[in-house]
């Protein structure tokens, strides 16, 4: 059968340590991003359908647990284990600023409005910082129960969702009273929770289980389990019919959303899987590993040639230009036109 076909990944080297967390942009005017966090401490940029190397932040002194883009991908945010977040302007890259924290930051996000910043970690503190106003001391949100694994934002900023290291569960707190309203029970810590593009489902890894999650009522509505640990899944986000899983065995797995049956199963990873995340278009994936590199896979009945045709060619002229333009203009910024990028920084200090 077709869909049992190899798929060649594009295979994304620079991290010199474990990938440990992935984020696509959604689409912009200049194409979509990928940010990846590693444990080299050296957070990085990159064309999100090509996965060429754009950037790499750097200022972070400890492993980078945790990574994000605003909704422009215009700014970067990085957890770390320097007991830091900090904010990136994603275009120059240039810190922004620097959050300190008393333990290891393990997880952080922008909320949908881009104004706000929530992070936590071991601390077991849930802080929001208003990045328009960066000096002033962060929101700290009701003592969560454990050391914080996951953030994330909902129903138009006034829910934050997280997961604990140390224990099951899916806690959702009501960002007003910062009061936990409801609490999603899983047998193992959640290990990955992400937010469905259309705001419908929480998809969660927890243990050798992936869940979705009713994001509005909080039913669970899909339980399926899988042959070995799950350390992140992540559901397709144009169709909401595949999802994706890796974990301990090394491959990344595509299933069928409705009957949990396996479509597909990719190997290539030399270490155990940290985390997958679907591109915004759902033409593609990514999966992030022990092993250092970072893998996009072609999403769909795509056959051994042509994986090899998009993964040369890219799978759109029209993206491809695109992501052709992001580059020049990055090339511009941080070559050709000194000038003007100086000008420019100037007027943002100003």
């Amino acid at each position: 059968m077709d869909k049992k076909k190899v798929a060649v990944p594009l295979v994304c080297h620079g991290h010199s340590r474990p990938v440990v967390d992935l984020f696509y942009s959604p689409i912009t005017p200049d194409g979509f991003f990928l940010i990846s966090a590693s444990k080299d401490s050296n957070p990085m940029l990159r064309n999100g359908e090509t996965g060429d190397w754009i950037g790499t932040f750097e200022g972070h002194k400890g492993a980078v647990w945790s990574c994000c883009l605003d909704t422009n991908a215009l700014r970067a945010a990085t957890g770390s284990a320097d007991f830091s977040a900090k904010v990136w302007d994603a275009i120059t890259g240039d810190e922004l600023h620097s959050f300190e924290h008393k333990h290891i930051v393990r997880a952080c996000a922008f909320s949908e409005d881009t104004k706000l910043l929530l992070t936590g970690g071991l601390e077991k503190i849930l802080r929001i910082f208003d990045l328009n106003r960066p000096d002033a001391p962060p929101r700290e949100v009701d003592k969560s129960p454990g050391s914080v694994r996951t953030v994330a934002w909902l129903h138009s900023d006034q829910t934050i969702l997280s997961s604990c290291t140390d224990m099951g569960g899916v806690r959702l707190w009501d960002v007003r009273s910062g009061k936990i309203v409801q609490t999603l029970d899983t047998k193992s810590s959640v290990t990955s929770a992400e937010v469905s593009q259309d705001g419908r489902y929480i998809t969660t890894a927890d243990g050798t289980s992936v869940k979705f999650w009713d994001a509005n009522h909080f039913g669970l509505v899909k339980s399926y389990d899988m042959s070995s640990t799950v350390e992140s899944a992540s559901l397709e986000p144009k169709y909401g019919n595949k999802f994706i899983a890796g974990g301990e065995d090394m491959w990344v797995r595509v299933f069928d959303f409705h009957t949990g049956e396996e479509i597909a199963c990719n190997k290539g990873h030399h270490g155990p899987v940290h985390c997958v995340r679907f591109s915004p278009g759902g033409e593609s994936y990514a999966s992030g590993s022990e092993d250092g590199t970072i893998r996009i896979w072609q999403t769909g009945p795509l056959t051994h040639d042509d994986n090899e045709v998009a993964s040369t060619t890219g799978s759109g002229g029209k993206a491809k230009a695109s992501a052709e333009e992001v580059s020049r203009k990055i090339d511009c910024l941080h070559i050709t036109d000194d000038g003007k990028a100086n000008e420019k920084e100037e007027a943002a200090n100003a």
